[in-house]
């Protein structure tokens, strides 16, 4: 590895100082560090957007949360680089690096001692009057709900071209296995292990309590289309992150992207180690009163 990218936490200053932390690390070992201009500036150099780290860096290591990572991980175009997380904050199901391991497991990564956990991705394309006006990847779930005052949704969803249901609900939720811990564990999902290849459809309060969460083979292509002609206030969001307006009849076209991305894995917490961590499986709850 020659090349390695630096991600940091937007506007935190505790990720800044360990990117120039990092980049001094790396420097001394005549690496080359890119870096975003927050985090260019203080150390003097040029500046890459997140696009072009994507495709310069033999790594990119990211420093922040689950959401930092996320933002990187939509702008990768190819299956390459692989991802080390390292969260500053709290254990994450992404970023289940610590601070405290940063520096050895880059030690080990550069010597060639690592393990690599691939994800597969969704592709997912907005089609207005059958026209693409928006295409992304995502990692962890494509979500189609209302807004807080907006009447019930119908969703009509074919998967590859067999009309499974219109649902009619508070929206829809597809998830990657990455993303089964997010959102759609909350609306009832199954956690899927991070490693399998799979689609979790999941509907949001369903007006019909036998409507429950599908899980859908990757090759299928899934189209869902707003069919409530009195929707106005019905949103498209992509990883939490990036969001459009939905208008009637606007259809969400979403398959498996024809790239998947690698994470760098803990050395020290396997996986259901971080699920007893974060959703606290074991532990007794005492009610004081």
């Amino acid at each position: 590895m020659q090349s390695i990218g630096i991600i940091t936490k937007s506007k935190n200053q505790r990720a800044l100082e360990i990117g120039i932390e990092l980049y001094d690390w790396l420097k001394k070992r005549k690496l080359c560090g890119l870096c975003e201009e927050e985090l260019a500036a203080p150390l003097k150099l040029s500046s890459q957007s997140k696009t072009e780290i994507s495709e310069q860096a033999d790594l990119i290591v990211v420093l922040g949360g689950d959401g930092t990572l996320l933002s990187i991980a939509r702008h990768l175009k190819r299956s390459d680089p692989p991802i080390l997380g390292v969260n500053l904050g709290s254990l994450g199901f992404l970023t289940a690096i610590t601070l405290d391991e940063l520096f050895d497991v880059m030690g080990d990564i550069l010597a060639g001692n690592f393990s690599l956990s691939p994800r597969m991705l969704l592709n997912v394309t907005l089609f207005r009057r059958d026209q693409p006006i928006s295409n992304h990847n995502v990692l962890n779930d494509v979500v189609i709900n209302k807004g807080a005052m907006a009447r019930i949704i119908d969703l009509e969803t074919v998967i590859d071209g067999k009309l499974v249901n219109t649902f009619k609900a508070d929206g829809l939720i597809f998830s990657t296995p990455t993303g089964s811990t997010g959102y759609s564990l909350s609306a009832g999902g199954p956690i899927v292990y991070p490693t399998l290849n799979s689609i979790t459809v999941a509907p949001i309060c369903p007006h019909t309590l036998s409507n429950r969460p599908l899980i859908v083979p990757p090759e299928v292509t899934i189209e869902t289309t707003l069919t409530s002609v009195d929707s106005d206030d019905v949103f498209l969001t992509l990883d939490g992150q990036a969001g459009f307006s939905l208008q009637p009849f606007d259809k969400v076209v979403i398959s498996r992207s024809d790239h998947d991305i690698k994470l760098v894995t803990s050395p020290s917490k396997s996986y259901f180690e971080v699920l007893r961590n974060k959703l606290k499986w074991g532990e007794r709850y005492q009610l004081n009163l």
